[in-house]
């Protein structure tokens, strides 16, 4: 169909040129083509069978071990899904949290996801917003400044591990000493690590979000790092929080634990694959080529006269947000003065070379320009 020819050459031309946002291009998922002439459909809690047997709740399960044993932890204690993103792993950290403190007061930083707002509302949670620092992580003396005045009620911490623009992460251990101060009995931790979710586990030093330090939940995308053509994520918890929720459904034969109860059973079979291929190593591996790139975009960036910096060993590069012709042609992701290149597996240092060379053209028009009007 000349309609489809034409759909797909226009996505396949944008997907090699953006720099701008957290999706990795270095993947095929060709051969589960025969898989999409069927409907899989993981229903309801991936450790519990259905009557309905069209599923991948085996690979599933496989997949959250995985990231169980990344996270500092095992299945024994902690239990998950794969959901449709990290917006759905989000809801479903700060449902479980309403459930444990209905009347709790949410905090988060002004850098946290725009999404979250969203699922403080659908969820009726009262929150505060916190501000941040100059790198996007959370500022913590206004956090304790806030705590001093609501201490009596119970407090849900949403923490970030990469902010969407700058990949701040907040620091749990400064968290736990405010906690540990105002003796807050009643508390909840959810960390949405999103995109360094398969990233944090293999930085040296290692950021401290997992479930060694004690979080309750953490949501993570499948699609960014890991790469895939259809968006999903990990959500996972405490057991003791997903058992407060459960539900038996006659209907199906399984229990209600997740958000969506139809869930996409294609999604575990992309990650299963990419587990098996990379594992622990590949992952560490392709960490590594990425923090490479994002130094050599920073350094170049700064050796052409642009004001670009990034928080430590981040794959986000940060700078002076330039014309709008360029944001377009590279699909540069920007808010107020800044942009930023994120340096995910599949850019090519072809491909920043590329921009560093508009750039620098631009800049040079500029300066011409301004010789030309003195």
């Amino acid at each position: 169909m000349k309609g489809l020819e034409n759909i797909y050459k226009r996505i396949k031309d944008s997907s090699d040129k953006f720099l701008g946002y957290p999706l990795a291009k270095d993947f095929t998922f060709s051969e589960f083509a025969p898989f999409l002439d069927l409907c899989i459909n993981n229903v309801g809690d991936p450790e519990a069978k259905s009557t309905l047997t069209i599923d991948t709740k085996e690979v599933e399960k496989k997949c959250i071990s995985f990231f169980a044993d990344i996270l500092s932890t095992t299945v024994n204690d902690v239990w998950g899904y794969v959901t449709n993103g990290g917006t759905e792993g989000n809801l479903y950290g700060l449902y479980l949290a309403r459930e444990c403190y209905p009347d709790a007061v949410v905090y988060y930083s002004e850098s946290t996801h725009y999404s979250v707002k969203k699922n403080l509302h659908l969820l009726n949670m009262r929150n505060i917003v916190v501000r941040s620092q100059e790198n996007g992580e959370i500022d913590y003396e206004d956090l304790e400044q806030i705590l001093t005045i609501h201490r009596d009620k119970p407090a849900v911490f949403f923490l970030n591990v990469g902010t969407t623009m700058t990949e701040a992460v907040d620091d749990l251990e400064k968290i736990k000493t405010i906690i540990k101060k105002y003796a807050i009995k009643d508390y909840y931790i959810h960390c949405d690590a999103a995109f360094l979710g398969t990233i944090a586990p293999f930085v040296e030093p290692k950021p401290k979000f997992d479930f060694s330090e004690g979080v309750d939940s953490i949501s993570i995308s499948g699609h960014k790092f890991i790469g895939g053509p259809i968006p999903c994520g990990i959500v996972m918890c405490k057991r003791a929080h997903r058992n407060r929720v459960a539900n038996s459904i006659s209907y199906v034969g399984t229990l209600d634990t997740t958000i969506t109860g139809s869930r996409n059973g294609l999604t575990p079979l992309f990650l299963w694959s990419f587990i098996e291929k990379h594992g622990k190593d590949g992952l560490k591996r392709r960490v590594c080529e990425s923090q490479e790139l994002a130094a050599y975009t920073e350094r170049k960036l700064n050796e052409i006269g642009v004001n670009a910096w990034r928080n430590k060993e981040a794959l986000t590069v940060v700078f002076d947000k330039p014309s709008k012709k360029v944001c377009e042609k590279y699909q540069l992701a920007s808010e107020e003065a800044i942009a930023h290149i994120i340096c995910v597996p599949g850019i090519k240092k072809e491909r920043i070379d590329s921009l560093l060379f508009d750039l620098e053209n631009e800049k040079k028009e500029k300066e011409n320009l301004v010789l030309l009007e003195v």
